[in-house]
């Protein structure tokens, strides 16, 4: 009781609140000026050190994408289920905060017995007791402070986890839109080149029926005709499953997934740079990284929690009730009262208490590491994303020019066997060439909207 009294008055005088404050130690990755850098990649073409918008997908200027993305936010289950663990989250902070309330007990008892055993009838007493109780912690020691610290840091890396939820579906509504419509051009690009391949074909059966052509030209032909055809049933397989995964992430059944851009095909197309911000503008937008900040301030405050142990709990507390035999009920000497300050204190088990605030430290260092490592994947994802995108965007220029060649080519080709200065192989061989370079381009256009959005997503947008 010594070392009670001992605590008492500075915790008294002080009312000081167990365990560091919470604070970013200057060592954290995200303090360095490099991680808040413009990005490297940020320098090509194309792209801005704007602050991304808050809906990036309406950079995209199509009503229908926006429609789509809106209803995803508003009906998919994974946002739901986010949303019943954000309620979740928030009762948690509200019974933390409890604890800082006034308590009430109630408590009632009566008792009755048998004196002189079954074969003697004595009277048999008959006692009640009513009582009632009230206390408020002090909180000297700042245990329940930092409960509540602690609770409201993670409900806020909950509301952290929605927000990268909502991150993640906005990005898998676009990719699985864009999935479409660019499957929709693919396909018209395909059936183009089947149509091309299916005329050179006609073409090389009138010749040989001619004398001017050979089976070999025929078959030929008639390979890269069938080979063309081939391509068709892929495209439209993976088309259908896109509309089928962009239903369900508006929440509908496979039933009712949206039939109206079974036709579409234009690809979504961005009219303007791309604004892209710099590190400082990511690691604050990125939710992810949000969430594991919040993480790291609620393991801080849980050594607080820890700590308050080492020192005595007080709280102010008062009882009144009545107890006393049946036969004297609610008497006035029955009645009684208390009132004064109570005081609990563990201290003969200190190693324990000391024992889990070590524990609660080293949650403090691994929630420090985890937060380190998100800040250090976020501006990797970034970079990545980046270096992806001008990269896609150089092999469309490229491929582009290519297809324009091996359409030049195919027509030349085509002019000069009429004239008779080419073979009918080098017909074949310039559309085959054509047709390769046009589902190239198609394939190519679909990789350059996929690669936009996963800059999208690494940029973390779409959850403000």
């Amino acid at each position: 009781m010594k070392r009670a009294a001992a605590f008492l008055p500075a915790l008294l005088l002080a009312g000081c609140v167990a365990g560091p404050d919470y604070h970013l130690t200057p060592a954290a990755i995200v303090n360095r000026p490099e991680a808040t850098a413009p990005f490297l990649g940020s320098r090509d073409a194309g792209l801005s050190q704007a602050d991304l918008p808050p809906r990036w997908w309406r950079l995209y200027g199509d009503p229908r994408l926006d429609a789509y993305v809106e209803e995803a936010l508003a009906a998919n289950t994974d946002l739901r289920a986010a949303d019943a663990n954000l309620r979740r989250a928030s009762a948690i902070v509200r019974e933390a905060a409890a604890a800082r309330t006034v308590s009430t007990a109630l408590n009632g008892q009566a008792a009755g017995g048998r004196i002189g055993g079954s074969t003697e009838a004595l009277p048999a007493p008959f006692s009640y007791a009513l009582g009632f109780d009230v206390g408020y912690p002090l909180d000297l020691a700042g245990g329940i402070r930092r409960g509540i610290e602690a609770a409201t840091a993670q409900a806020e890396a909950v509301v952290a986890a929605r927000d990268q939820v909502r991150v993640v579906v906005a990005a898998a509504v676009a990719r699985s839109y864009a999935r479409v419509c660019t499957g929709g051009v693919a396909l018209e690009a395909a059936r183009h080149v089947a149509a091309i391949q299916r005329s050179t074909l006609a073409v090389a059966v009138r010749m040989a029926r001619g004398g001017r052509g050979t089976r070999f030209d025929i078959n030929r032909a008639r390979a890269a005709a069938f080979s063309s055809e081939a391509a068709i049933p892929d495209i439209i397989a993976d088309r259908k499953a896109a509309l089928f995964e962009l239903g369900a992430l508006m929440g509908r059944t496979p039933a009712d997934y949206p039939r109206e851009i079974e036709s579409c095909a234009s690809i979504p197309m961005i009219a303007r740079v791309i604004p892209v911000g710099d590190g400082a503008m990511l690691l604050r937008r990125r939710p992810d990284v949000r969430e594991a900040e919040r993480m790291l301030a609620a393991a801080t405050a849980n050594i607080g929690v820890a700590k308050a142990d080492l020192y005595p709990r007080i709280s102010l507390g008062g009882s009144a009730g009545t107890a006393g035999s049946a036969g004297h009920a609610f008497a006035p000497a029955s009645f009684g009262f208390s009132l004064g300050p109570l005081l609990s204190w563990s201290f003969p088990n200190r190693k324990l208490v000391r024992a889990r605030v070590d524990q609660a430290g080293a949650e403090a260092e691994v929630a420090l590491a985890t937060f380190d490592g998100t800040v250090l994947v976020a501006l990797r994802q970034t970079e990545i994303a980046l270096s992806s995108y001008a990269r896609a965007r150089d092999r469309l220029q490229h491929l582009e020019r290519a297809t324009a060649a091996a359409a030049a080519a195919s027509g030349d080709a085509g002019r000069l066997q009429r004239f008779g200065r080419a073979p009918f192989l080098d017909v074949l061989n310039a559309r085959a060439s054509f047709a390769d370079a046009q589902a190239k381009l198609s394939a190519e256009h679909a990789t350059v909207v996929d690669r936009q959005i996963d800059l999208f997503l690494a940029l973390g947008g779409g959850w403000e």
